[in-house]
């Protein structure tokens, strides 16, 4: 599974919104998410303050200039061996170099600075997988309540008919009363489940822009023949494996306990000597003296060499250090082995979450077909007097709740998918592609 370079990626169709040439599908709606969502912007931004730790870094191993100046006014008043007074300006500056030779604690943060870096662009792709997974999910959650309503407002077209039905059948007296409040109760259910739906749809509309940022246009629907198969590869212990080793959130921890490793060596370099080559040019001027008169006097000096500095004693705050830094590498390497399990886990779930769905799906496609026969069957056994009303009523509610679960399955398989592939650290927009393809042209 290949690292995702994340800074270059910049079912039966509703009758509502999933028509319409300007009907926007789950790909466009990604990339309207990539340009406007405020939670990927922010990892962008802290992405870009990441990465600024390595010229930070290597600015420890880097010669410092300094330049300083000075100017006095000086009011002296000489005793001895002659009295004299004078006032005077004096004035001078110093130009400063300092190179490090020998600083262990420079070179190891120069060191964790690059595992920093690694760790903010695993953490960015996290981000970016999680983008997919925000934008599917608020997409399918749309669709589902596009769907879901569609099916209540079917619904209530058919139990209308079976209402006004009932409602004939009494008036010529081949029925009862009971079954006219039959169907006015189903009807009245639904406009309720209708009315839900309505409320429901217009929430998912509302999350999706929250996403894109922007008012989200009709979307497309999946297409009513389309095909979700296994996973691939068919087997859960590869993904786990894979899931251990290359998933981002395992990738950010890795790089966390490889810098705590570090930060022990660092804190302990607090024990050593550091060298430094250190130059510099001094220049002043102002008032000399001699033992019988005073001058200006104006001179320039040129210093090179080496400078050697030796800790000692600090009261204990170096050894201190090292201990915290020894404590907290223990925490990275539960913490990394929590990121493990936790992808194992993850990977896991969302294995079962395909396999079973597309087994959900079949079965559910199956009762379909089933529940439509049963529908049928009713409602020519009603005609004819072997069936009553409320066969006919359960027989269309069945219909109704098996096809919106069928809607639900399709939609909870192809999130299982990118989840799958998201707990392996494989998502990309290729994926998204993918399930592009299965929605209507």
């Amino acid at each position: 599974m290949q690292r995702r370079n994340w800074i270059t990626i910049g079912l039966t169709a509703s009758s509502l919104f999933a028509h319409g040439a300007g009907a926007a599908d789950l790909l466009q709606t990604y990339r309207d998410a990539l340009a406007n969502d405020s939670q990927f912007a922010a990892a962008r931004a802290q992405l870009d303050a990441g990465r600024e730790r390595i010229p930070q870094g290597r600015a420890g191993l880097l010669p410092t200039i300094g330049f300083s100046a000075n100017t006095n006014w000086n009011d002296v008043e000489l005793k001895r061996p002659t009295s004299a007074d004078s006032r005077f300006n004096s004035n001078g500056y110093t130009l400063q170099l300092t190179q490090p030779l020998f600083r262990w604690q420079n070179l190891v943060a120069y060191d964790q600075s690059k595992l920093q870096v690694a760790q903010s662009e695993a953490v960015f792709s996290q981000a970016g997988q999680d983008l997919v997974l925000r934008v599917s999910q608020a997409y399918f959650d749309v669709l589902l309540a596009q769907d879901t309503l569609t099916v209540a407002q079917a619904q209530k077209k058919a139990i209308a008919e079976q209402l006004e039905q009932a409602k004939r059948n009494f008036e010529v007296g081949t029925s009862t009363i009971v079954d006219t409040h039959e169907a006015q109760s189903r009807y009245d259910l639904t406009v309720a489940q209708e009315i839900a739906a309505q409320s429901d749809l217009d929430i998912k509309r509302q999350a999706l822009r929250q996403v894109i940022g922007k008012e989200p246009e009709a979307l497309k629907a999946l297409k009513p023949t389309v095909q979700i198969n296994r996973p691939e590869p068919d087997d859960v212990q590869k993904w786990i494996s894979a899931a251990e080793q290359s998933s981002y959130t395992v990738q950010a921890q890795q790089a966390g306990l490889e810098i705590a490793a570090r930060e022990i060596d660092r804190q302990r370099a607090g024990h050593y000597p550091t060298v430094d080559l250190v130059a510099s040019r001094n220049h002043t001027k102002g008032l000399g003296s001699t033992s019988v008169s005073l001058g200006t006097s104006e001179s320039d000096s040129n210093v090179i060499g080496l400078q050697v500095a030796v800790p000692l004693y600090q009261g204990g705050l170096v050894v201190s250090r090292e201990r915290e830094a020894a404590a907290l590498n223990l925490k990275a390497m539960s913490d990394l082995e929590s990121a493990r399990r936790a992808a194992a886990l993850s990977a896991s779930q969302a294995y079962l979450g395909v396999s079973s769905g597309t087994a959900q799906v079949k079965a559910l496609e199956a009762a379909l077909v089933s529940s439509q026969s049963a529908l049928d069957s009713n409602k020519l056994g009603y005609e004819v007097g072997v069936r009553i009303n409320i066969d006919v009523l359960n027989a269309q509610q069945q219909l109704s709740t098996t096809r919106r679960d069928l809607f639900k399955a399709r939609y909870d398989t192809l999130l299982a998918q990118l989840r799958l592939k998201a707990a392996a650290g494989s998502l990309g927009e290729d994926d998204v592609q993918q399930i592009n393809a299965l929605l209507e042209p």
